[in-house]
């Protein structure tokens, strides 16, 4: 066997093995989450937002449009909801992977099956994508919709850019923080369309459901305790970091000076970068500034950790940044903190997620050339591999 094919199996073996953990340890609860919420909305004749997992207080966040989409798992059995959403995370992972770094590929001149199945395996293993996986999250699907879009659409000009970003942000509204994207990069018509299709995909089950949407909008979306403790240590947001520290009589106000200042950094560095830099910047800000940021919603980190292999020539501090970020986060170091020691120890180990999102949105370099980051730059023509 030669070098490469070793590196390859042990690569694919890990990556196999910690799915099969993480399925075991999470058995796709949240699949079981939007299976039991659309089967009560769309079987029984409940309200979606009544529905309560049994023997838990979880419930179904999503706006409606989401549990229109889900809507036929109402009648498919959990292990064949478990099956699709796991063969999805799979297809979808290996789709935006090969997106990434089919340009980098090129320019290095790598064997491109080689490189992209050991990076796949890489993806595989990035604790946030097994958690995806292990939960049965829709995470990597949006993720899709998003890159899709920034890279065939935005980045092409295409009339249809703005859909892919205006789906996930009917699904989920985090991805909403790309139109603002496209605001501030001034891509007008494609943050028209994103706007238009986000809209008629909300109205369109509030239409035949106001009931369902009337609640969400007025109710559900406000109310964090559907999701969890803002202090629990999976929640690695800017909130979910000041919860874990002693300041709570000024938390909030915190919370607001430190999401108008990632804000600020953010709109001032991504006028600068190219389509992978402006989708890695805008993912890591989303994470940052939602008040419950799950670790399984760090997906969006992937196109960062792309950027800082591209970078590794000329910017060799944040290649290794990212590389032993990568690797502390995969070790799942940061759920010894669940019950663990107590600041200051867990001011770093129980936030790694924060404080590697918050580097990189500081220090990743915008484009993937050799001009430095505090630089203006003319944004370079990003080709990725088309599917």
């Amino acid at each position: 066997m030669t070098r490469r094919t070793v590196i390859l199996a042990a690569a694919a073996t890990a990556a196999v093995a910690s799915l099969v953990w993480t399925a075991i340890h999470h058995f796709y609860f949240d699949s079981g989450v939007y299976a039991g919420a659309v089967r009560y909305w769309f079987r029984d004749g409940g309200l979606v937002y009544d529905y309560l997992k049994e023997g838990d207080r979880y419930g179904f966040t999503y706006p409606p449009f989401a549990g229109l989409v889900m809507a036929p798992m109402a009648w498919l059995p959990l292990w064949l909801v478990a099956t699709v959403a796991s063969v999805a995370t799979l297809v979808t992972t290996v789709v935006v992977v090969r997106w990434f770094i089919a340009p980098l590929i090129r320019r290095r001149g790598w064997t491109p099956w080689y490189a992209l199945a050991l990076a796949v395996c890489l993806a595989l293993f990035f604790e946030p994508v097994r958690e995806t996986f292990g939960f049965g999250q829709v995470n990597m699907l949006l993720l899709a919709l998003v890159a899709g879009d920034v890279l065939f659409g935005v980045a092409r000009g295409r009339r249809w850019a703005g859909v892919g970003i205006g789906v996930a942000t009917a699904i989920k509204l985090t991805p909403g923080v790309f139109i603002i994207y496209l605001l501030v990069t001034r891509r007008w018509r494609a943050a028209a369309t994103a706007v238009a299709t986000a809209a008629a995909a909300t109205l369109l089950p509030a239409a035949f459901w106001p009931d369902a949407s009337r609640e969400f909008w007025t109710a559900a979306l406000w109310d964090t305790n559907r999701v969890g403790n803002l202090e629990y240590v999976s929640n690695q947001s800017l909130r979910g970091m000041l919860a874990r520290l002693p300041v709570d009589p000024v938390e909030s106000r915190l919370w607001v000076v430190c999401v108008l200042l990632a804000v600020g950094l953010w709109a001032w560095r991504v006028r600068r970068a190219d389509p992978l830099g402006g989708l890695a910047l805008t993912g890591i800000l989303g994470c940052l500034i939602s008040p419950v940021t799950w670790v399984h919603h760090w997906v969006w980190l992937l196109p960062a950790l792309v950027r800082c292999v591209e970078v590794a020539r000329t910017h060799r501090w944040v290649f290794r940044v990212g590389v032993a970020g990568y690797a502390i986060v995969c070790t799942r170091v940061t759920f010894l903190y669940e019950n663990g020691p107590k600041p200051p120890l867990a001011v770093v180990g129980a936030n790694l997620y924060v404080l590697l999102g918050i580097f990189l949105l500081v220090g990743m370099p915008v484009t993937a050339g050799a001009v430095a980051a505090d630089q203006p730059a003319r944004t370079p023509e990003f080709v990725p591999a088309s599917t």
